[in-house]
């Protein structure tokens, strides 16, 4: 749906060259169908209320009063009605002001009419009509507002009797009134996680579609292109091998960003969503390294396996950086029932002894930070052993939460 389209035909009949932007805020309200809704109600209160004045208005004290309040009653309801459906009223200052002007012709029952007819009738100029406001409370706050709002209106309605009577079965005024707010304030806020949870969805399934399309194109054209770039630079040889290195290096970084399209971490809530670890990792694996793992799923939370695969994407940038041009890398995803542990070794030159001692002294803080930090922050543990020549292996272990589903062989 474009935004300048009109969300319903009154809107479009309200529409003028002015009011394009206000038009749209209305029409992305989530709330919007239920603000129009209560102007439906707000039209039929008030001509309840138009019918009860004539018929009342003869066993008034003051009549003409009655008649001129009503006239106040009347404007305020026209333009709320408009300001509400439109969207312009749809602030805390308006809907705060309309409980005021609420309770205000509510108290004026005692100016208008005597203490008997307040005791014996509903509160002029009727309840009906002044549920109105606890209405508009609640779709604008939600259930809490509502009912506050409700307690206000029902609460002044008891003070214009002079007297709480708790024979709810012929008094239930103020039950219903809180009752109407907090339903009302229920569905708007339902509406507005609805809403929510919809535009999630919109935007996750647009960025997925997005990235498909961008990694369609990388594959088909960059990628091939840095393929036969390393393939033909290894083997020519010579100067044209450093030339082979940065190409291969290109496409498995590359390779690595386009796998995100099929990850299940960024395409899902962590809160609610379970992931399989096994198939995230799986997705690392190009022509310098390799994954094992287990043909069952290898289930964890979302929030788990996006940092596992973090500190293993990092583990893997060193080892293209730092194990020397022909170092391969070796992913390992074990499944020990009450632990998962992730393993990531490379073949290369490995790391001088006291190297990385200096690098944090330099302040490079990436194996602590990138590595060691995602792991922890998870509740795991992350080991490393190296020595010159002898290549190096981190080792994640990771306690299971206890909603995960193990899907591998399960041992005590």
């Amino acid at each position: 749906m474009t935004p300048d389209r009109p969300s319903s035909p009154t809107a479009g009949l309200l529409r003028s060259p002015g009011s394009d932007t206000m038009l749209r805020a209305v029409d992305n309200d989530p709330v919007g169908p239920l603000w129009r809704g209560a102007q439906i109600f707000r039209l039929l209160s008030y001509l309840y209320a138009l019918g009860f004045q004539i018929a009342v208005n003869p066993d008034l004290d003051r009549g003409g009063a009655a008649w001129a309040l009503f006239g106040m009653l009347s404007a305020w309801t026209l333009a709320s009605g408009i300001g509400y459906f439109v969207g312009y009223a749809r602030t805390v200052y308006w809907v705060g002001a309309e409980v005021v002007v609420v309770c205000a012709l509510m108290l004026s029952t005692s100016y208008v009419a005597s203490a008997e007819w307040a005791w014996n009738n509903q509160t002029w100029p009727t309840t009906l009509w002044a549920t109105n406001a606890v209405i508009s409370v609640a779709i604008l706050t939600g259930p809490v507002g509502g009912i506050v709002a409700g307690l206000i209106v029902g609460g002044t309605s008891t003070f214009v009797k002079g007297e709480l009577n708790l024979d709810f079965g012929r008094n239930a005024t103020i039950i219903v009134i809180v009752a109407t707010g907090m339903a009302v304030g229920l569905a708007a806020a339902g509406a507005r996680r609805s809403h929510e949870q919809l535009s999630r969805a919109a935007r996750i399934a647009a960025a997925a579609e997005e990235r498909e399309r961008l990694s369609r194109e990388v594959h088909d054209g960059v990628l091939q292109v840095l393929a036969l770039i390393a393939r033909r630079g290894r083997e020519i040889g010579g100067a044209t091998g450093e030339l082979a290195s940065l190409a291969a290096e290109q496409e498995r970084a590359l390779r690595r960003l386009i796998s995100d399209v099929d990850d299940p971490v960024d395409m899902v809530p962590a809160a609610t969503t379970r992931v399989d670890l096994a198939a995230t990792l799986r997705a690392l694996a190009d022509g310098r390294v390799s994954v094992s793992a287990p043909a069952l799923p290898v289930m964890v939370s979302a929030h788990v396996g996006a940092e596992i695969r973090a500190a293993v994407v990092n583990a893997l940038d060193n080892v293209g950086h730092h194990a020397g041009p022909d170092a391969r890398a070796f992913i390992l995803v074990e499944d020990l029932g009450g632990d998962v542990v992730v393993s990531v070794r490379d073949d290369g030159v490995g790391i001088a002894e006291g190297r990385l001692a200096q690098a944090v002294a330099q302040g490079r803080v990436g194996v602590s930070k990138s590595i060691v930090g995602r792991i922890e922050s998870i509740g795991g543990t992350a080991t490393l052993d190296t020595e010159p020549g002898a290549g190096t292996e981190w080792e994640f272990t990771i306690p299971r939460d206890e909603n995960s589903d193990g899907g591998g062989e399960q041992k005590a």
